[in-house]
């Protein structure tokens, strides 16, 4: 069997997945903090037909011969460069001026991590996101982490600063500290894991924390490396200082970063690539038809 027909096979598989990948970025070309991806490929195996030789006083060296079997998907990479701000002019609708991500956590108490501030509030004052995920912030009063609340019974009107400060303002006119939004910042947020919503759950590999004693020293393995912990989203809550995560602006929401005639462009390269493999399969069929025919 010619080699060329498994090498085409899996390159046709290869690009359909990188259609796969271009289709879902063009599908969510206006998808409020959608990050778009990438696919990456890497050849697979190689038959060595000669193996290389080590130059001797009497000889030349030589180099390997190898003939490539194929290609497959290395990864699917999630690229966070940032979106292009728009204007809405809602107070509750909040931009990250930077890396942070904002906090919602579902019915059940899970948390998850979101570039997508179009949030809102409920009949009961809970700002919540369009799925009716509350959104987490700093309670000004009690000063622990938890759901944010603006009572519309205490306050007529409420703001949002740069530092993610929410104000409610009484009747009266004076101005009252209610919470600040919990913003993080992962050191990878490639290794962020969609959850669908524009959202991401934490993964170990998104942010690499290390085990210390109480003297605030590292704890060491056998081999002396230090000894990762798995992160939670509580534990960056409590550990960073939330306004390092970028200013928050109100009345804007980030938009998709994808870049439409970019993907396009990647769209048509990925088309012709799968086309010339499938004429790869074509000439290989040609040959083994005249294979077969030789004796007639």
């Amino acid at each position: 069997m010619l080699r060329s027909l498994n090498s085409s096979v899996s390159g046709m598989k290869g690009f359909q997945n990188k259609l796969d990948v271009i289709g879902n970025n063009i599908a969510n070309v206006n998808t409020i903090g959608y990050k778009k991806s990438r696919i990456v490929f890497q050849d697979v195996l190689s038959q060595t037909v000669r193996g290389g030789s080590t130059a001797n006083a009497n000889l030349g060296g030589t180099n390997p011969i190898q003939i490539g079997l194929g290609v497959k998907t290395a990864s699917v990479d999630t690229i966070h460069t940032p979106g292009s701000p728009t204007t809405t002019n809602l107070s509750s609708d909040l931009y990250i001026d930077g890396n942070g991500f904002f906090v919602v956590q579902n019915d059940s108490g899970s948390k998850y991590l979101t570039r997508a501030g179009n949030f809102d509030r409920d009949g009961l004052g809970n700002l919540v996101t369009p799925q009716g995920y509350k959104v987490i912030g700093k309670d000004a009063t009690t000063n622990t982490f938890g759901p944010i609340n603006i009572d519309s019974t205490k306050y007529v009107s409420y703001t949002i600063d740069f530092n993610g400060v929410i104000k409610g303002v009484e009747a009266d006119g004076t101005t009252k500290d209610i919470a600040t939004l919990g913003t993080v910042v992962v050191s990878n947020p490639a290794g962020l894991k969609k959850v669908g919503g524009s959202m991401y759950e934490l993964s170990g590999n998104a942010e690499t924390n290390y085990q210390v004693d109480l003297a605030g020293n590292f704890v060491l393995d056998a081999n002396g490396d230090k000894i990762p912990t798995v992160p939670t989203i509580a534990g960056l809550m409590n550990t960073r200082d939330i306004t390092k995560a970028g200013q928050i602006v109100s009345g804007q929401l980030e938009m998709s970063n994808v870049d439409l005639s970019e993907e396009i462009t990647e769209m048509i390269i990925a088309q012709r690539a799968f086309q010339a493999n499938a004429k790869v399969i074509t000439v290989s069929d040609s040959i083994l038809e005249e294979l077969v025919n030789l004796k007639r």
